[in-house]
């Protein structure tokens, strides 16, 4: 009964906002709540997006958007709360430190009375987070917590965290800027781009592109099918890509990088404890400061590393192995039939 006369209070002020939504975009609905006690949100849709953003403020506030799907574009209000009324419950309010905003379906729906119903949860910045969505995207930013977030079919976009995240997509792409922590990003089908972020950070995907830029900790990037490009990269990387190239830069870190259809190509300004490449049909080349210390153990189908000056070891057309200045950084390369380069810098 509770709920019922929640979900009458809440369709019977979507009315007065529905025409001013469609010509400025203003939300069907706002409540606010005092902030001050949530450390928790969780928020459900089905068919719309959810967006999750901290302030220093101590009010928190939910925005309900509501979208016709198809070619019903145009339908009344009075349709609208129609169909909200027949084919969804909507549920939004503080329980114990826990805000919740969630809106489900109550059976099958057919497609051209399916509604969008998206959220927009302002809340202050240190709480934690759990959000799915079957359809839309999922965007992220100015927290601090545990946020665990997935999508079916959409995008996720996460800028300013700190903390623990957990975020999988099936379908759509990844952006992650200016967030440290514990940071665990999945796509089944989408291209990454992580930027200027800090500590131990997992990027998978199984069908895009990784694109790396100005990142420190424990890094790992994977792609089944795409390429892998970074910039800026300090403490230990750790590549592989089934189907891509990788190109790596200003790096000053150890590195482990392998692909198993293209080359590999790593320049260092500072090379951490090791770096170890393995290329199954192309070529490596990597540029490595000439005044530095190496252990190298390279070999592939040619070998061009140019004059070495204080090495002691083997040098052959296709192995070289030994130590450079006295040792160093261990440097191992293994190509199956691609060529090894060496520029010293």
């Amino acid at each position: 009964m509770k709920r019922l006369i929640l979900l009458t209070l809440i369709l019977s002020q979507l009315i007065p906002a529905t025409a001013r939504q469609k010509d400025s975009g203003l939300p069907y609905l706002t409540k606010s709540f005092n902030g001050t006690s949530i450390m928790n949100v969780k928020a459900e849709t089905s068919g719309g997006s959810l967006t999750v953003t901290g302030s220093s403020e101590k009010e928190a506030k939910v925005e309900v958007y509501v979208r016709t799907n198809g070619n019903n574009r145009n339908i009344s209000d009075e349709e609208i709360k129609k169909l909200l009324s027949e084919n969804y419950d909507i549920d939004i309010a503080v329980s114990g430190d826990e805000l919740r905003a969630i809106a489900s379906s109550k059976g099958n729906i057919n497609w051209k009375k399916s509604l969008s119903i998206s959220f927009r949860i302002f809340v202050p910045s240190k709480i934690s987070s759990k959000l799915h969505t079957s359809v839309g995207s999922i965007r992220l930013s100015d927290l601090s917590g545990n946020h665990d977030f997935s999508t079916s079919g959409g995008s996720l976009h996460i800028e300013g965290l700190s903390g623990m995240l957990s975020g999988k997509t099936s379908g759509g792409s990844i952006y992650v800027a200016n967030s440290k922590g514990t940071v665990d990003l999945k796509t089944s089908g989408g291209s990454i781009e992580a930027v200027k972020c800090n500590g131990t950070i997992d990027l998978s995907t199984s069908g895009g592109s990784l694109k790396l830029e100005q990142l420190q900790g424990n890094i790992k990037a994977r792609t089944s099918g795409g390429s892998i490009s970074g910039n800026s990269i300090s403490g230990e990387l750790f590549s592989h890509t089934s189907g891509g190239s990788i190109r790596l830069e200003q790096l000053a870190c150890s590195l482990d990088a392998s692909t198993s259809a293209g080359g590999v190509t790593a320049s260092f300004t500072t090379p951490g404890k090791f770096v170890k490449i393995n290329v199954s049909a192309g070529s490596a080349t990597l540029a490595l400061p000439k005044n530095k210390g190496f252990n190298l153990d390279l070999n592939g189908g040619r070998i061009n590393a140019g004059t070495l000056n204080n090495f002691n070891g083997i040098v052959e057309k296709d192995k070289i192995k030994g130590s450079l200045n006295g040792g160093g950084t261990d440097v191992y390369v293994r190509t199956s039939a691609g060529s090894v380069s060496i520029d010293w810098r």
